[in-house]
């Protein structure tokens, strides 16, 4: 066989077996973001779900929070009125005693 054909044949392989394992490289690099992108899809998910679990329990305190407000209002205009109840008792006390 001439040199030239050998050569030929030799980078010929050469050239076959680089694009060949630039191809397994480039696979491997593929499956290798596919799971990385997975990973940090799923530790996204987690976030969010305990955000809105968060979320949720600050609605439900708020809700509860509202409610004591209401109650505590009720009670301070109850013991308004019977503070006033009280004066004018004791301004007709202090009337007749006058």
């Amino acid at each position: 066989m001439d040199l030239t054909v050998v050569t030929a044949i030799v980078s010929a392989a050469a050239a076959l077996s680089g694009i060949v394992l630039g191809w397994a490289g480039r696979a491997r690099s593929v499956k290798q973001d596919a799971k990385q992108e997975t990973k940090e899809e799923a530790l996204q998910r987690a976030d969010v779900e305990y955000i809105k679990r968060g979320v949720d329990d600050m609605k439900v305190e708020q809700k509860l929070q509202g409610q004591r407000f209401e109650a505590f209002s009720e009670r301070l205009t109850r013991v308004e009125e019977s503070s006033k109840q009280a004066h004018k008792r004791i301004d007709r006390l202090e009337e007749g005693r006058g």
